[in-house]
């Protein structure tokens, strides 16, 4: 068993599509979309008898003084009994790169380990809800809140339509979220963060429009077996006809016609966003919890700094 650097797309990528659920965050084009970003990537794999065995995504990010530390999204993607090994290998490059805790989210809670991992807060959501879509249409709109197949009918009534972004549209869809972020308070990236987003290979943005004007939108990253639902948007006009309905109606039975058994909502909290949650709710009841975001401490005395820093900052 050994630790190797991937360097070949398909490889790790033909690794992340065996896997079920939604691995995007650990796949080649978002390690190139991070690149973009201005931030350092490392690929590492676990090889067995030549065969890839697990792998680790990690993004260099800068700390004070020098340091910095690794995120690994939705990862490492191992087996229990390989992270103490991929955790040892990790601290070698840890001490070269000057990083002093590695953050990751394993898909299910760490309960042995030689190493010391802390809980901390949640970066990726640690809850959501996602539609099987492996079950036939009839049985998806069934499960569905009755308000919620109500409204999908209803913008259906008042001739909503969905259409995918085309080239020079990406404006529209900036528009869309500025207006959403005003109104609900929700935190933003950048423009060029989204415009460099939508330009990654299997990320894709539709729309809903009513009358010919865009009144809501969806960035959709359609990765492995699973759709996942990244960022929405809608005008403050026109909520009457009720288009985001639609538009994860017919991203649903898009997806599933596509060949996707998942389609995932990426993240609910009934009490940080109690409004989108009810939203996302109405699709489908199918909960599913992840373990969440734990660090793995390289350096005691410079993360005693950092969690001293990130404390007196929330006070302010």
């Amino acid at each position: 068993m050994q630790l190797i650097e991937i360097q070949d797309k398909n490889k790790l990528n033909d690794f992340l599509n065996a896997q079920s659920g939604a691995k995007f965050l650990q796949s080649w084009q978002w390690g190139e979309f991070q690149e973009k970003s201005g931030q350092k990537i490392f690929r590492l794999g676990v090889e067995e008898n030549g065969e890839l065995i697990a792998v680790a995504t990690l993004i260099k990010n800068s700390l004070p003084f020098g340091k910095s530390y690794f995120y690994c999204p939705v990862g490492p993607v191992a087996n229990d009994k390989l992270f103490d090994f991929l955790f040892s290998e990790i601290n070698k490059i840890a001490k070269r790169e000057k990083v002093v805790f590695l953050r990751f989210e394993p898909e299910k809670i760490i309960n042995k380990s030689e190493f010391k991992i802390k809980r901390t807060i949640d970066i990726q959501p640690s809850k959501t809800v996602i539609i099987n879509l492996e079950k036939t249409e009839e049985e998806i709109l069934k499960a569905m809140h009755q308000k919620t197949r109500y409204n999908i009918r209803l913008a259906e009534k008042k001739s909503v339509k969905i259409n995918e972004l085309k080239a020079g549209e990406f404006d529209n869809f900036w528009k869309l979220m500025t207006e959403t972020v005003n109104r609900d308070g929700f935190r933003l990236h950048n423009k060029e963060h989204y415009k460099k987003l939508s330009e990654v290979d299997g990320i894709k943005i539709f729309f809903g429009e009513h009358d010919g004007v865009k009144i809501c939108a969806g960035i959709f990253s359609f990765f492995g077996d699973t759709v996942t639902y990244l960022h929405g948007a809608s005008s403050n006009e026109h909520r009457e006809v009720m288009a985001p309905y639609l538009l994860h109606w017919e991203m649903v039975k898009y997806s599933k016609n596509n060949g996707f058994k998942k389609y995932d909502f990426y993240g609910i909290d009934e009490k940080k966003w109690p409004g989108v949650t009810r939203f996302k709710t109405g699709f489908t009841k199918e909960e599913i919890k992840y373990s969440g975001t734990f660090d793995l401490i390289f350096d005691k005395f410079f993360y005693f700094i950092y969690i001293a820093g990130r404390r007196i900052r929330r006070l302010f």
